[in-house]
């Protein structure tokens, strides 16, 4: 019961990493407020929650709408800046100016703004900590898509930029890194049924599971698993850094932990 007599707020709380994320928070006893443009699932978790979980309606591309959510809480200690989706798939060559204005302002401008209304109100309490959603794609090429690994890596930064800001507040902030896991931020878009958009999952983490050391795909739970540690006061000594939690796709070259795929000096020992 770690989060015993807290208050928390979950950005993009009604699916996927922030849903499992408001179902861990509020098991480990707090009381949560999770927003979501998903006003069905979201009122449905806060539905089946006995009281712990709300839900409110938030376009986190809103200002009003991710200031409103911050302040639903009497009082806030905890806040996982999480709502996205893949945004603009295009390449830099071809992506309209609005298209990466709209990315941008969904997965970096709303996380900087989560920051900006929590602040002041943690600050008041005395303590509080914040964890950011970055992602592998902040860390190197081949992962997302340009505007989605730009706005990522300005998470990543922005959170250690904020724990300076914030130390003299006693507010941490933190990142936390995602690898691919299982949920629907890059098939959301497409224009095709649920069950289609099931079966694309699905191809995802058949790829996942044999792209990484740890041979499955990743789950929402396992990202909540971290991010209620970095919220916890377990993590009390912990700020201005992130934690990478990815099943190992960016130890490095598949070679270095793949017997089937022989690297360099394996090539070379042949010749032995």
């Amino acid at each position: 019961m770690r989060f015993s007599g807290k208050r928390a707020v979950v950005t993009g709380g009604a699916s996927g990493i922030g849903r499992a994320t408001a179902l861990r928070l509020a098991e480990e006893g707090a009381e949560v407020w999770i927003g979501d443009i998903d006003e069905a699932a979201g009122r449905e978790i806060a539905e089946t929650s006995n009281g712990k979980i709300h839900f409110q309606r938030c376009d986190v591309t809103n200002a009003d709408d991710i200031r409103a959510l911050i302040e639903a809480p009497d009082g806030l200690d905890v806040l996982f800046n999480n709502a996205g989706a893949g945004g603009a798939p295009e390449k830099i060559d071809e992506i309209a100016p609005g298209d990466w204005d709209r990315t941008q302002n969904l997965l970096l401008r709303s996380v900087a703004l989560g920051i900006r209304y929590a602040a002041p109100i943690m600050a008041k309490r005395g303590k509080g900590a914040i964890v950011n959603t970055s992602s592998v794609s902040a860390l190197g090429t081949g992962y997302a898509p340009i505007a989605y690994s730009t706005a990522k890596a300005g998470v990543l930064h922005l959170s250690k930029l904020a724990a300076a800001d914030l130390a003299k507040s006693n507010v941490r902030v933190n990142a936390v890194i995602p690898g691919f896991i299982t949920t629907n931020i890059f098939t959301r878009h497409l224009d095709v049924a649920e069950e289609k958009r099931a079966a694309a999952n699905e191809v995802i983490a058949q790829v996942a599971a044999k792209a990484q050391p740890v041979a499955r795909a990743g789950r929402p739970e396992d990202i909540a698993a971290a991010v209620t540690f970095l919220l916890s006061d377990d993590a009390g000594f912990i700020t201005g850094t992130h934690l990478v939690v990815d099943g190992g796709i960016t130890i490095g070259t598949r070679q270095s932990w793949d017997p089937e795929q022989p690297g360099l000096f394996a090539a070379l020992e042949a010749f032995q």
